[in-house]
Order: structure tokens, then sequence, then C-alpha cells
């Protein structure tokens, strides 16, 4: 099955903006990328600093981007939040 970016799970309007101004226009463009260079590329391109959380979209996205039969709980972006800070990852609480 062929994926778009919008096939994936936590990315909408707007962070499919984000990835166009970023060069990735496809899920194989994104499964090639870094999360935190894509974050640190945003905020550079568009001189501002985004909200951290961009980052665990991006993480999220990427993941899914490489497995498409990652497990559901993964393709919510407050997972890798969780992951981000240390914390346990929601489903271990």
């Amino acid at each position: 099955m062929h994926r778009t970016l919008k096939d994936l799970r936590s990315v909408g309007p707007a962070t499919i903006r984000d990835l166009a101004i970023l060069g990735v226009c496809s899920v194989e463009d994104l499964s090639r990328k870094d999360a935190q260079r894509l974050y640190d590329d945003l905020c550079a391109i568009t001189g501002q600093k985004h909200d951290i959380c961009m980052l665990d979209v991006f993480t999220c996205a990427i993941a899914q981007a490489r497995d498409p039969n990652l497990p559901d709980e993964q393709k919510d972006w407050f997972w890798w939040s969780a992951i981000r800070k240390g914390q346990p990852a929601p489903h271990c609480r």
C-alpha cells in the first residue's frame, strides 16, 4: 500500500506544511530524515523557536515512515514526548 504523509497518525495539515517547507514531500523522503535536524532547520528557516513538542511530532512521523507496523501507541506524538522527557512511555504507567 502506498502511504502518504496524510496517512500518518499525529501528522495534520500544519505539520504537512512544515514538512513541505523542509523539502519533505513523501513518506519515503521522511523515512530518511532526522527529527532533531528537521526541528532545527524549521526553526532556522522560519526564524522562530517552535514548541519542542514539534520535535516529538517529527520523531513520531519518522518512526511511522520507517515502520508501517509500528505499535499503535507509538503513533501518537505524546508517546515520544514522554520518551524525550525520560518518563515511562504512556502505556507503561
